[in-house]
């Protein structure tokens, strides 16, 4: 067969294209991962819980891996900004994403080709669990779930709830409490989590749901009042909040955000591996946990087998609530 000069371009490149690869997979082979920085990309802006949980892993595995590690804040498009980063960086194992699961496992339902967390992805750990706490006005004559409950059956349509968005893990909750009591609130979407704090803190909503680390400094001065937390453990930083588990009469509302560590697909095991070791280690550190406990989260760690299960049953679960609740991005 004739050799032409297309073919044998296409034939060269597709043999360095090989030869790369195959050198990566042999740096990783013979230890010699990595062999720069190392980035996290974080698809929330500083100061929230994802941006927390990458921080708190960033210093220990620089010193484990020997490199720095640097954390690179991406928010935006409700995680697409940072997945489509993770998505077009090299395979290597030296940009990482550190994800938040309603980006994971809902934003895929509702802005459909953004991004898909199975096929996209290469899962590396879970780091932390973090419950909703249900807060409200400290004027508003409720004290308690229950109380919250017959208010607004009282008063239907009188309270509001604000998200950090349509589609958002807090919109999802606001739905799911409305279906599960049968009180009718109304939706208040936000860009971000921030803007719905202030406007709760201002008076101009009634209450919303979303993870402790962004409330407790407004609780444990009263600006804000917690009244439960969803689901089964309760927090120890705050230790007189009751959980909706142990609510009587009540029902199931078990709604966590869960926020782990993800590579480009592609990236080759013994890189995977590594990290996952090294997280381990981290995770199991007192000081992890104390971090983590003091923020209002747990330390859950999964490694990578087990984050690739956890993440296809959370995508498949969240979707049928997303349809089940008539949930849109608009």
């Amino acid at each position: 067969m004739k050799t032409t000069p297309f073919r044998l371009l296409h034939t060269c490149t597709l043999f360095t294209l090989g030869m790369a690869v195959a050198a990566g997979s042999a740096q990783a082979q013979n230890g010699s991962y990595p062999t720069q920085a190392v980035t996290l990309i974080v698809s929330s802006a500083p100061g929230g819980t994802t941006d927390l949980a990458a921080r708190m892993i960033a210093d220990p595995l620089s010193k484990a891996l020997g490199k720095p590690v640097v954390v690179d804040n991406r928010p935006g498009g409700s995680g697409a900004i940072a997945a489509s980063a993770i998505k077009r960086a090299t395979p290597d194992g030296h940009t990482l994403l550190v994800q938040y699961s309603g980006y994971q496992v809902i934003t895929p339902h509702l802005m459909k080709g953004s991004f898909d967390p199975i096929k996209d992805f290469s899962p590396v750990a879970n780091l932390i669990v973090a419950p909703q706490v249900i807060v409200v006005r400290p004027d508003l004559p409720i004290k308690t779930l229950p109380e919250l409950i017959s208010y607004a059956k009282a008063h239907p349509g009188k309270l509001n709830y604000a998200s950090s968005g349509n589609g958002s893990l807090q919109h999802v909750t606001g739905e799911m409490l409305k279906r599960l009591t049968g009180i009718a609130i109304t939706h208040v979407p936000y860009k971000g989590t921030g803007p719905a704090i202030t406007d709760l803190l201002s008076g101009n909503v009634d209450m919303t749901f979303t993870t402790a680390p962004p409330l407790l400094g407004h609780i444990k001065t009263g600006k804000l009042r917690a009244i439960a937390v969803t689901g089964s453990v309760p927090l120890p930083s705050l230790p007189n909040v009751p959980t909706t588990a142990t609510i009587k009469g009540f029902g199931t509302l078990d709604v966590s955000s869960w926020f782990a560590v993800y590579a480009p697909k592609g990236t080759p095991q013994p890189v995977i591996d590594r990290l996952t070791t090294e997280i381990s280690r981290i995770m199991q550190t007192a000081d992890f946990k104390s971090k983590a406990e003091a923020q209002g989260a747990y330390a859950v760690y999964m490694n990578s087998q087990e984050l690739a299960a956890y993440t296809d049953r959370e995508l498949q679960s969240w979707g049928k609530s997303v349809r089940d609740l008539k949930i849109t991005a608009e």
